[in-house]
């Protein structure tokens, strides 16, 4: 269906106002456009790995959640999901069910790429009906801004402090996106809070109304760990698009479309220094890691290309 901002924003709200999570976070932003995709007469189960969403969103007895949710461990949301969704069709099957139910996980980066890797990687390998949505921030933050896999080349965190012994994270990020592609599903993508939320809207729409494991990748900055005034989360989720750091596409069914290509791709420093976590970088005698930053994006960004036939 085409989309339609005002129609889009009087459907309701599914995941409400009076939560915890922090001013300028982009998470909450990511979870009411993923559930609001859903049709109004769908029901939906959800299952939140521990983290910033969960312990923000559901203390109780008190929840902003308003289709059934279900709070697992850190390790083990798309497991939880996965029984759910087995649960459910075998009901169905015998009668004791009617109407549609989807099933929609949610983790962040630590739960994900890391800790989750393995429920994750089953789940979708299994072939369960389900969409797992990866609210990535690049670190472990709910407990302290520890490093992750998905924690981007120098960055400053807690257990990669930059100091004169070493300048941030020494590894580069994870790419999950491709590690789910790999898992040949039929829909996975990789997408943004930006603008009028029309890119992850209509992809969480086709994850969500595709029959089979489904995955969104989705950049969640974050202020604290990331360090940038609240008010600066759209204008730095553009910059992660318009450098190429974090590109717009999709793989249905193994075809790679990109969904946006900058009409003039902005060096990486100007997302680099919107965020307090590589402050150090723009330091006289560092521009060697800006540019070897650099140079991976454009390596990146030209193998998406020759993927998608455009190179």
């Amino acid at each position: 269906m085409a989309y339609r901002l005002k129609e889009v924003a009087r459907k309701p709200e599914r995941f409400s106002s009076g939560h915890r999570m922090c001013a300028g976070c982009g998470a909450p932003i990511v979870v009411r456009q993923v559930l609001r995709a859903l049709k109004p007469e769908d029901h939906a189960v959800i299952g939140c790995a521990t983290g910033c969403l969960e312990v923000s969103s559901f203390l109780y007895p008190y929840t902003s959640w308003r289709d059934s949710f279900i709070h697992n461990a850190f390790e083990n949301s798309a497991a939880t999901i996965s029984g759910a969704e087995a649960a459910y069709n075998a009901l169905k099957k015998k009668g004791k069910i009617t109407g549609e139910t989807k099933f929609i996980a949610f983790g962040g980066d630590g739960g994900t790429y890391d800790i989750g890797l393995q429920s994750l990687s089953g789940a979708m390998e299994r072939g369960h009906d389900m969409v797992y949505v990866c609210y990535d921030n690049g670190a472990y933050m709910n407990t302290g801004i520890q490093r992750s896999s998905a924690t981007p080349l120098y960055a400053d965190t807690t257990t990669s402090p930059a100091g004169s012994k070493i300048p941030g994270k020494m590894q580069w990020r994870k790419d999950l996106t491709e590690i789910m592609v790999k898992h040949h599903l039929p829909y996975v993508a990789q997408t943004a809070p930006l603008g009028n939320m029309k890119d992850l809207y209509e992809k969480a729409e086709k994850a969500i109304y595709t029959k089979g494991p489904c995955f969104l990748n989705v950049l969640a900055p974050c202020p604290r760990g990331w360090r940038y005034d609240a008010e600066n989360l759209m204008e730095i989720s553009k910059l992660a698009v318009e450098t190429c750091f974090w590109p717009l596409y999709e793989v249905i069914d193994g075809k790679y479309v990109i969904n946006y290509k900058p009409k003039n791709k902005l060096p990486v420093k100007e997302f680099l220094k919107t965020q307090g976590r590589f402050r150090h970088l723009f330091r006289a005698g560092n521009e060697y890691m800006i540019e070897q930053i650099q140079a991976e994006v454009d390596r990146r960004w030209e193998e998406l290309l020759r993927l998608a036939g455009e190179a």
